[in-house]
């Protein structure tokens, strides 16, 4: 369900280029070394085919995580602030030259990457480092939750979907506080952000959105119509042979209101996207639409949990009702809806095996905010209730506008919990008051990607070099 997002890349960059540590020698050069860890890392996940990338996030996060403590030191030092009992006194030479590629700005074109950005602070550099570690969590959440929608591999038990939905929810709500983390340091020194990625309402509007999407988690833990309908699609699954499927009382209320607290944090998350900018430097529409389908499936599951409430009161006129309501924000027409044989049936059809296959490959799945799966459960109640209201009940079904004038507000479940600022040890801060025992080289944490125009071109005769152009560079 969250969106698969693409985490950036950037330069090599040798802090004693532009800052002198005194206090602490060593602390420029242990600076550049887990930076340039840090560097790979991004860049090697980037070269990863899509279906390998989620075994890799975890080494990506152990390098970022790793190189904050030293860039957030090398950041205090320009300030001469006390980290533990120590004081570091880090001198400016020069400002840094910093490139990173952003993944959220402006239209991307198929074949062609975005543009590099060049920074010249510490405090941009912090930004995109620790954004990138939000997207990587963010990005494992995904990776948790995508053997629970699979249609091609055996059916996820309730004990195993449990402890992946609460795993997932950990990460986001772990991405949501570097965000919140980012958002207040934004407005203790405000900047002028280089990019919209690591603008302040583009940070806001990221926390916004992992909250929404930890609490959508939240219902799914305890909703058993989704996982019904996965159930019934899975080619692997043999258990309808013998048992039928358990469709235990949900607190059906409690998680409408849930679903329109997620609806709420999507559609801030949505106003402040499209409040980034116009052009280049505005946020990609892909982005802008997921929120904006979040929103919609946010709020057309909770029409499908008051009409849940309503068909266990006896009340199955009034649930029919809030079921078409649900639909209406989906953008599906009831009466296309119970069509056998038509264009838009057809359409929806092809839709469903594009996205299998997009989660069968681990591709970009999901990234329709979660209405294809909402849809198919609301039409499957509306099925099954239509069907018992026409034979026995025989209510009337009541407009959609009715309805939705009863809606109350949401209800938040989740506190997002304070970013815990990570600091270097009492004995490392000791051992970097010695000397480094070398000089920094700009080539030792270079990529191989950085030395390929000292190479000869592959086929050239011998004493042409020079004649050939080598190209775009491909370094990150």
């Amino acid at each position: 369900m969250p969106y698969p997002f693409v985490l950036p890349t950037t330069s090599s960059f040798v802090f004693s280029s532009s800052f002198t540590c005194e206090s602490h020698p060593s602390l420029p050069l242990n600076a550049t070394t887990y930076r340039g860890v840090a560097r790979d890392a991004l860049k090697k996940h980037k070269r990863l085919p899509p279906s390998s990338r989620a075994a890799d996030l975890s080494n990506v996060i152990s390098s970022l995580t790793s190189y904050i403590p030293y860039l957030l030191a090398v950041d205090a030092g320009v300030s001469h602030q006390v980290i533990g009992t120590d004081v570091i006194n880090v001198d400016v030479k020069a400002p840094p030259g910093i490139e990173w590629r952003p993944t959220l700005s402006g239209d991307l074109v198929p074949g062609k990457e975005r543009n590099r950005t060049k920074i010249t602070t510490l405090e941009h550099e912090i930004f995109f480092v620790i954004s990138s570690l939000a997207v990587a969590y963010i990005n494992t959440a995904r990776s948790c939750l995508q053997p629970l929608y699979t249609t091609t591999e055996a059916f996820v038990g309730t004990q195993q979907r449990t402890v992946a939905i609460s795993t997932a929810t950990k990460h986001l709500l772990t991405a949501a506080s570097l965000y919140d983390y980012l958002s207040g340091r934004s407005e203790q020194r405000p900047t002028e952000a280089p990019c919209v990625d690591i603008a302040p309402s583009t940070i806001r509007a990221m926390s916004c959105l992992a909250l929404a999407e930890a609490t959508l988690l939240a219902i799914l833990k305890d909703d058993p119509y989704p996982a019904i309908v996965s159930q019934d699609r899975n080619k692997e699954d043999r258990e309808w042979m013998y048992k039928a499927p358990d469709i235990p009382k949900v607190r059906a209320h409690l998680y409408a209101r849930l679903a329109l607290a997620a609806s709420e944090h999507a559609a801030k998350a949505g106003s402040l996207f499209q409040s980034g900018g116009n052009g280049s430097s505005k946020i990609t529409p892909g982005l802008i639409k997921y929120a904006d389908d979040l929103r919609k499936s946010s709020k057309a599951k909770a029409c499908r949990f008051f009409g849940i409430d309503a068909e266990l009161g006896g009340q199955t006129g009034d649930g029919i009702g809030w079921l078409r309501a649900g639909l209406r924000e989906l953008g599906v027409e009831v009466q296309e809806a119970k069509k056998g044989l038509s264009l838009s049936r057809f359409k929806k059809e092809f839709s469903e095996k594009r996205e299998d296959k997009r989660i069968t490959k681990d591709g970009a799945w999901g990234a329709d905010g979660g209405k294809m799966e909402e849809t198919r459960v609301l039409e499957m109640l509306d099925a099954k209730w239509n069907k018992m209201n026409d034979t026995m009940n025989t209510q009337l079904v009541p407009p959609p506008n009715q309805l939705l004038t009863q809606m109350p507000s949401g209800r938040e479940i989740h506190t997002v919990p304070p970013f815990q600022v990570p600091q270097l040890a009492r004995d490392v801060l000791m051992a970097m008051r010695l000397p480094p025992d070398r000089e920094e080289d700009p080539g030792t944490f270079s990529s191989d990607d950085d030395q390929a125009g000292a190479m000869p071109p592959v086929g050239a005769y011998p004493g042409t070099e020079g004649d050939y152009s080598g190209g775009r560079s491909s370094y990150y």
